[in-house]
């Protein structure tokens, strides 16, 4: 089972997000990646956040639980406790090429929570509505689990 851990991250109205362009295509994603062997969902995705966005974090709490076909993804709401924004340093970052764009590229940015229902091309979109809705109406008591069907 493939196991990937992400993170929500809201300051000042806006939410941290990767803006990613790959082979043509161009969407968000919440900062986030696997789970390494021995390593729990909660560390994943706070060395993640520091790889991807350069920011370390606390974890607040598990908000959302993703089974997709093998692959499980967590996401938890999480506080900057230090680190510069865009000074990311894993490879994914560092190694991304505008002039390879099989590569991918990996741009992290604020984006207003209030602008997240204009695009279709935030990933997971559940998250997204959950990132809306909360922040108008409280987060939810207990972590949302979501079934995604397999196409």
């Amino acid at each position: 089972m493939r196991i990937r851990s992400g993170v929500v991250l809201i300051e000042d109205g806006n939410v941290a997000l990767i803006e990613r362009y790959r082979d043509g295509a161009h969407y968000y994603v919440f900062p986030g990646g696997g789970v390494d062997e021995g390593e729990t969902p909660e560390g994943a995705a706070v060395r993640e956040m520091d790889e991807e966005t350069g920011l370390r974090v606390a974890i607040k709490r598990k908000l959302v639980e993703i089974h997709f076909g093998v692959s499980m993804q967590h996401y938890f709401l999480a506080e900057r406790i230090g680190g510069v924004f865009g000074a990311g340093q894993g490879e994914e970052y560092t190694h991304s090429d505008p002039n390879h764009p099989e590569q991918g590229i990996y741009i992290p940015i604020w984006m207003p929570v209030t602008e997240l229902p204009q695009h279709d091309n935030i990933y997971p979109a559940d998250v997204a509505a959950l990132v809306v809705n909360s922040t108008r109406e409280g987060w939810p008591a207990t972590p949302i689990v979501v079934e995604e069907r397999v196409q």
